[in-house]
């Protein structure tokens, strides 16, 4: 099977996670860092889970998986170690035409999850279609090594260039020359060794005098 690679908006997104164990913690987790709003049904939850649940941050509503559960949902993760009740509920998920991920089998539901590498605003998935968890796993371990946090501090300059440049100029082709030329500079590597002061030469050199960590309120 061939699956279509997609990012999904999940702030606010309503979302249905049936499992409270370790694993249904980590969906829980990824989707609360997304922005999404979250419900749980689990007879029993891990401590980080309980605690969240107190903090009114995450939503229990019920110990057992009940089809109307389903209501108002967008997403849903069965993350129970029941199979038969895991079936059950992406049937029933796909009776509603929801977005169903099945932990452990995912032929089960309608999405997989990667193994994801997060750098800032920086993410990479890595999938192998459900086929090797374990090779997903082992790519996202050789390129935790290849991408430092550095990256994701570039993206941050980047960002702040790119707000500021198109308010400023409309100038298309100029501003693309401008972000290629930071982006095929020494910038990544001047950021990854901490010489922010050659990182505000090349910002100066490329975009004018105005432009600097500082003017950018850029501070780490």
């Amino acid at each position: 099977m061939r699956y279509y690679p997609i990012f999904l908006k999940a702030e606010n997104l309503p979302c249905l996670v049936v499992g409270g164990g370790e694993v249904g913690a980590r969906k829980v987790q990824t989707l609360l860092s997304c922005g999404a709003s979250v419900a749980l049904v689990s007879p029993e939850v891990v401590k980080w889970l309980a605690e969240k649940i107190q903090e009114g941050v995450v939503e229990l509503v019920g110990k057992h998986y009940e089809e109307k559960q389903l209501e108002g949902c967008s997403l849903v993760i069965a993350a129970t170690d029941d199979l038969e009740l895991n079936s059950q509920i992406a049937r029933d998920a796909e009776k509603r035409g929801l977005l169903c991920n099945v932990v452990d089998y995912p032929q089960e539901g309608n999405f997989i999850l990667p193994a994801l590498i997060q750098r800032g605003a920086l993410t990479l998935a890595i999938s192998t279609s459900g086929k090797s968890p374990a090779l997903a796993r082992q790519i996202r371990e050789d390129l935790e090594q290849r991408f430092g946090p550095e990256y994701g501090e570039v993206l941050e300059i980047m960002g702040a260039v790119r707000n500021r440049l198109l308010s400023e100029s409309q100038d298309s082709r100029a501003n693309k020359e401008k972000f290629d030329r930071l982006v095929k500079s020494e910038l990544l590597e001047l950021v990854r060794r901490r010489d922010f002061a050659a990182v505000d030469n090349i910002l100066q050199t490329v975009l004018g005098s105005d432009y600097s960590l500082k003017e950018l309120e850029i501070s780490w």
